[in-house]
């Protein structure tokens, strides 16, 4: 059973709709097992509320199943025993009911009725208009497929457009609520879970079910009956049509081809007929596109490079889809010791930095430096890179940092050579003030812990136990 953790801000959005006087209409949308049905369900609990699962069946099938669920929300035997042809005929009946306290509505993975019948959201806004818009009542249109939840709610183009009286687009869970789903693990195993899970509640709930990270990857992805073993294919063969094309752009970017004339070269296809495919993997938040934070117009840099922002896939990529031959040939104990082997170096480590990055935040409102940055990122040229690049612009503040999931704890040296690697950022170097951090999943040496106690621009964040 998922545990409900996190999702305040998502509950006082709804509670405020709720309590807002006569009628709201909320959106609420994001990508499979984000936990969509089971934060309208805790929301729901002690409310009066009709909750209609919508299927890829037939619009017929879908308005049959709603009226019965209608019925017996109200307790109509008149409409439950009636040959109901039209959607307003049962939203009508619902109005005509008096009811105690606010109803809700919620029609979850609106889109299938949408994509059985292209003209739903206009039939929709009319009995918005027409029956629900002044009434005193809740409705909530929830989906998984986020570009059909875009375009048939909250595109310009949509009927249902400037209707909504607030949206949702549920999102991961942050690393820092992990110790809630497992209790029992420290943080550095806690780390290990979020590299592979990446804040999805399914597959939190899956893989709290064995003792370790290795465990949970052959119970789940290694075993071709395993719930995620083919999960990429679920989650973009609705999404896309060219499913083959967007495969082979994210295999390109796992394998370190990260500029898109670099992907165009491995593909060997044009740059410019890449631009659909990372503008929709981006759109389904399974890319970002990173530039240097000290670019002072990011949307015209050069030096953009893209990302696998989707902790599950990025592991699948590049762990299971070049190996599928030996799984499928029952050789997935040679997948294991690949993974074994090199799971720490070419995946956890730089899932890490992402970990970092939201540790700053926090820190940040914890006053941990005597200024608040606005910006956080990474920084790279021609050579070196940084894994950790923040900065002040009103004050003139660059925070500079490195992190490191190594088994040893960090010594000195990775100071200095950041503090090398610092000389290269030129972002207003003659009148910058240089603070630097560093984040270590296993400590610090003792010598790096007294150079650290005589400085007060140097931060230690340690990860260890």
């Amino acid at each position: 059973m998922e545990k409900f953790i996190d999702r305040e801000a998502e509950m006082e959005t709804l509670q405020n709709e709720y309590e807002r006087n006569g009628s709201s209409l909320v959106v609420l949308y994001g990508r499979r097992r984000v936990g969509k049905t089971t934060l309208i369900s805790e929301f729901i609990r002690d409310k009066k509320a009709l909750f209609f699962l919508a299927s890829e069946e037939s619009e017929v099938q879908n308005r049959r199943v709603f009226k019965e669920k209608a019925a017996e929300f109200i307790g109509s035997d008149l409409l439950q025993n009636a040959d109901v042809k039209k959607w307003d005929v049962i939203f009508k009946a619902l109005m005509d009911t008096p009811f105690e306290s606010k109803p809700i509505i919620v029609i979850d993975e609106f889109q299938y009725i949408g994509k059985a019948n292209p003209a739903f959201p206009s039939i929709f806004q009319r009995i918005w208009e027409e029956i629900l818009k002044d009434k005193s009542v809740m409705v909530i249109l929830c989906g998984s497929l986020i570009s059909m939840m875009e375009s048939q709610t909250l595109a310009y183009s949509s009927p249902l457009y400037g209707r909504r009286t607030a949206q949702i687009r549920l999102t991961q869970i942050p690393f820092k609520y992990y110790s809630e789903f497992f209790p029992d693990k420290n943080r550095r195993e806690l780390i290990e879970m979020y590299a592979i899970t990446g804040g999805v509640p399914k597959y939190i709930e899956l893989f709290s079910e064995s003792k370790d990270i290795y465990t949970a990857i052959w119970r789940n992805v290694l075993n071709r009956s395993g719930y995620l073993y083919d999960e990429p294919n679920f989650l973009l063969q609705q999404e896309v049509s060219e499913i083959g094309s967007y495969f082979s752009v994210i295999k390109a970017i796992t394998a370190g081809n990260r500029r898109i004339s670099a992907i165009a070269t491995v593909l060997e296809v044009k740059a410019t007929s890449l631009t659909k495919y990372l503008k929709t993997l981006i759109d389904l938040d399974i890319l970002e596109r990173e530039v240097p934070v000290t670019e002072e117009n990011p949307e015209k840099s050069k030096k953009g490079l893209y990302k696998i922002k989707d902790n599950y896939i990025r592991f699948w990529f590049g762990f299971v889809y070049p190996n599928r031959s030996l799984i499928e040939s029952g050789n997935g104990e040679v997948v294991m010791g690949k993974i074994r082997k090199s799971l720490v170096r070419s995946h956890i480590a730089y899932v890490y930095e992402d970990v970092c990055q939201e540790r700053m935040w926090d820190m940040n409102a914890r006053d941990c430096w005597p200024f608040h940055f606005s910006q956080i990122g990474r920084w790279w040229d021609s050579k070196d890179e940084i894994d950790i690049a923040a900065i002040d612009p009103e004050g003139n503040h660059l925070i500079l940092g490195e992190c490191k999931f190594w088994q040893e704890p960090v010594d000195i040296g990775v100071l200095h050579r950041l503090e090398e690697k610092s000389e290269r950022v030129g972002w207003r170097k003659n009148t910058r003030r240089v603070w630097y951090v560093l984040f270590g999943a296993s400590g610090f040496t003792e010598e790096l812990k007294q150079v650290a106690a005589k400085r007060d621009d140097l931060l230690l964040c340690d990860d260890f136990g």
